[in-house]
């Protein structure tokens, strides 16, 4: 039986004895990352840097979100506003698994920039089992990579201190709970963030589609299940296809994009099973969606596929 709380003494104390000099860490606000600065910051103080990157693909009020939760916990932390590199660095890509080593590859980057200027001789990264298993390596077929672990260049000059690896995300969420932190119940978010959820070249028009879209689907989501309509989902996201369709605005012929809307109920991230949302939110959740962006998007469709065969999300 997993102990939280015999954990995060074990782990602090370690790297109390191994981490000798100044470390960073991406912190996104994720479950993940967050727990990882909080238990790293128990161990090391001022000796962390928490350095929160803005790729331009974060979601709807995400930024400022994060930036005033890290004050609160008062973990020592930057904003860092590296959304030209990104989309620089993306233009033209499309292929899933170029996407994350390129993105996993910029987040290194910025880091060790970022390091360099603190003095810091360690990267922290909030890996988990998952991430790692699903990356592949040895045995092990490549699912997806993740890009805190396929995204990792060989010339890496930071030494890779990595608390959480061998924990599962329902182990993480015991380990938040115990340290009291406000994301223990956040919904998981890729590191690759909203460029994982367009199903093509991630552009600036595209984020700004799919963001909305995405800021939508959760809005409704909890609202209905604040209002015991439905279970509240273990993760839930809206996706941009490359697909466009003939629709009708007024009386008017649209070409437009679709949405896809997913929700999932998981333990572990390793299996999922779609979730059963009610007919009138997802009406509700197409009508808004479809309304908001009348010029850019006119189908919506639910994704009822459970993992395996699919992922979680789409790329």
């Amino acid at each position: 039986m997993f102990n939280a709380d015999k954990f995060i003494e074990e782990e602090t104390a370690r790297l109390e004895r191994e981490v000798k000099g100044k470390a960073i860490i991406g912190a996104s606000g994720g479950v993940d990352s967050t727990v990882c600065a909080a238990i790293v910051g128990k161990a090391l103080g001022e000796r962390l840097l928490a350095v929160y990157v803005d790729t331009g693909f974060m979601r709807k009020g995400e930024t400022a979100n994060v930036d005033k939760m890290l004050r609160r916990l008062g973990v020592n932390h930057i904003v860092v506003d590296a959304s030209d590199e990104y989309f620089t660095a993306l233009k033209g890509v499309i292929e899933p698994e170029t996407k994350r080593k390129i993105i996993g590859e910029k987040f290194i980057r910025v880091f060790e920039r970022e390091a360099k200027k603190f003095g810091a001789e360690y990267l922290v990264q909030g890996t988990i089992a998952p991430d790692w298993i699903e990356s592949g390596g040895g045995i092990r077929d490549t699912i997806k990579s993740h890009h805190n672990v396929g995204g990792l260049p060989k010339d890496l000059n930071l030494i890779l201190v990595e608390p959480l690896r061998d924990l599962y995300k329902d182990e993480v969420r015991k380990v938040a709970r115990a340290l009291k932190i406000e994301v223990a119940e956040k919904q998981p978010f890729p590191g690759p963030a909203l460029a994982i959820r367009i199903m093509g070249e991630p552009t600036r028009e595209s984020v700004e589609i799919v963001r909305e879209a995405c800021a939508i689907a959760e809005e409704e989501i909890e609202k209905a299940a604040a209002a015991g309509k439905m279970k509240l989902p273990w993760q839930y996201f809206a996706v941009l296809l490359p697909v466009r369709s003939v629709g009708v605005q007024g009386d008017i012929r649209a070409y437009g994009y679709t949405i896809a809307v997913r929700a999932v109920d998981s333990v572990d991230a390793m299996t999922a099973n779609y979730s059963k949302i009610p007919h009138d939110v997802l009406e509700q959740i197409s009508i808004r969606i479809t309304n908001k962006m009348k010029d850019k998007v006119n189908r919506v469709v639910y994704d009822v596929t459970n993992k395996p065969p699919s992922t979680i999300e789409w790329e």
